[in-house]
């Protein structure tokens, strides 16, 4: 039985699909082992990622950091690193094999194919085609013991001038809801009561299809038997709304706890990350929340030294968060 080692770097979209293509090693019949310099593996996923130049440093130490622990090991290089510099990951001599994302549902044909000939080869697709769909990967158990996060969603089409995930990620993409609620289901019979639905851009669930929209996503989970609580993931401001909230606000099992991405309150500052909203449009739906929700726990991000920011931006920044009172 061969052995294999599963190291994620990123996001929580990230991790679902660690947690998935374990799932699927082990059905192939791998034996799943640590991470770790004393336990030696026969295969090394590093499922990468590129959100910043210290996330690229450190995909690049996690593949070197494989090979030495097992230069006879086969190394995968995964996931978003692989997207953004794909000639650079080839030609590192530490990977085996290159997958990128929409591609690690094939990990176990990749790898046994590998193993027939010892041929270095990549598996990356264009990712901003838009022939691209979604990539139907399944849990049924992860490694929290009450606490599953579930991936609705993949792509961004926001495009902020500072980011590199719709280039890493590509168009938005959303996972149809009876297979959202069937893996729910699944993970409510194997214990789990709290579910976390997550993207790349979840409050863009469902406008590349027309159908279900996160709303009705929501609703379905809510009544899923065994769930006892659901949280949401990061949201886009603009889906704040009177309609929005009103309708969560009556699912008790929604917890009330928001992030809301903010990056800054300065307006210039906005427009020049080409976010798609203002500082009042973000402080209206704040104050939606607390319409409907006595003391919600309201969360956010932001980035500050931003390319052209001034002393003045920075300080109409922060009168903004103190005004905002998360």
């Amino acid at each position: 039985m061969k052995k294999a080692a599963i190291h994620n770097l990123g996001c929580k979209v990230n991790s679902y699909e660690a947690e998935s293509m374990e799932l699927m090693l082990k059905n192939a019949g791998y034996e799943i082992v640590p991470f770790d310099e004393n336990i030696i593996a026969d295969v090394y996923i590093i499922n990468t990622c590129s959100v910043t130049n210290i996330a690229d440093r450190k995909s690049r130490q996690m593949l070197h950091k494989a090979k030495k622990m097992n230069p006879l090991a086969v190394v995968v290089a995964a996931g978003c690193y692989v997207q953004a510099d794909e000639d650079g990951v080839r030609s590192d001599e530490a990977v085996d094999i290159v997958i990128g994302n929409n591609m690690k549902i094939n990990i176990v044909d990749v790898l046994e194919e590998y193993f027939k000939d010892n041929s270095r080869d990549d598996y990356v697709l264009d990712i901003n085609n838009k022939e691209t769909t979604y990539e139907e990967l399944k849990i049924d158990k992860v490694t929290e013991h009450t606490r599953a996060y579930i991936k609705i969603q993949d792509g961004c089409n926001q495009f902020c001038s500072y980011c590199i995930i719709p280039y890493t990620r590509g168009r938005i993409r959303s996972r149809s809801a009876i297979d959202i609620v069937d893996e729910v289901k699944r993970l409510a019979l194997n214990g789990y009561k709290e579910i976390v639905l997550t993207g790349i851009h979840l409050s863009s669930y469902g406008k590349d299809t027309g159908k279900e929209t996160l709303l009705d996503v929501i609703k379905l989970v809510h009544e899923v038997d065994g769930i006892e609580r659901i949280r949401l993931g990061s949201l886009e401001p603009r889906i704040v709304t009177d309609e929005f909230v009103g309708e969560i606000s009556k699912l008790y099992k929604l917890c009330p706890h928001f992030h809301l991405s903010l990056q800054s309150g300065c307006d210039k500052t906005l427009k020049a990350m080409n976010r798609k909203y203002t500082s009042k449009e973000y402080l209206d739906g704040c104050n939606i929340l607390r319409k409907y929700y006595k003391n919600p726990a309201i969360t956010t991000d932001v980035i500050v030294g931003f390319p052209g920011e001034t002393d003045d931006d920075f300080r109409e920044l922060e009168e903004f968060v103190e005004k905002t009172k998360f």
